[in-house]
């Protein structure tokens, strides 16, 4: 099983230097897409409901204080069934901003379940399972 870091150097390798907003968020959808068409998931980390969307502190900790993240900054070792599942989620949603793909998020209920109650400026550390990305985007597809 790949983690999150090598994930992530993948999309890194495959994009180019990204925002690291967007860059979570690409994270986030290949772990949903996995967790809902294969049943696994792609990585053991897990997401914390933030205010900006889903974060994943362990690949934060990698990119605190950056904006943007470079290609290479993260090893992108991963296997060509793992590279398909991230292939699929690239392909239909690296063309979008992160602001756009935060914004996507918070429209969906596995962030905003974990958001009730905060107030919008609250930064947030609530555990987004993994049962509840599997059950929700089983419904609504990441690539629907």
């Amino acid at each position: 099983m790949a983690s999150i870091t090598h994930v992530a150097g993948y999309i890194l390798q495959r994009c180019g230097d990204m925002t690291t907003m967007k860059m979570q968020k690409l994270a986030f959808y290949s772990q949903a897409h996995c967790l809902a068409t294969r049943g696994y998931p792609l990585f053991p980390e897990d997401f914390q409901a933030w205010r900006g969307g889903p974060v994943s502190p362990a690949l934060f900790n990698q990119h605190r204080g950056k904006f943007i993240i470079r290609k290479g900054e993260l090893d992108s070792t991963i296997t060509a069934d793992e590279a398909q599942i991230v292939n699929e989620v690239v392909d239909r949603l690296a063309q979008l901003s992160g602001n756009q793909l935060s914004a996507r998020t918070h429209s969906e209920d596995p962030w905003k379940n974990m958001r009730e109650g905060l107030s919008p400026i609250e930064i947030g550390d609530r555990l987004i399972s993994k049962e509840s990305l599997q059950s929700y985007y089983s419904q609504h597809p990441v690539l629907g």
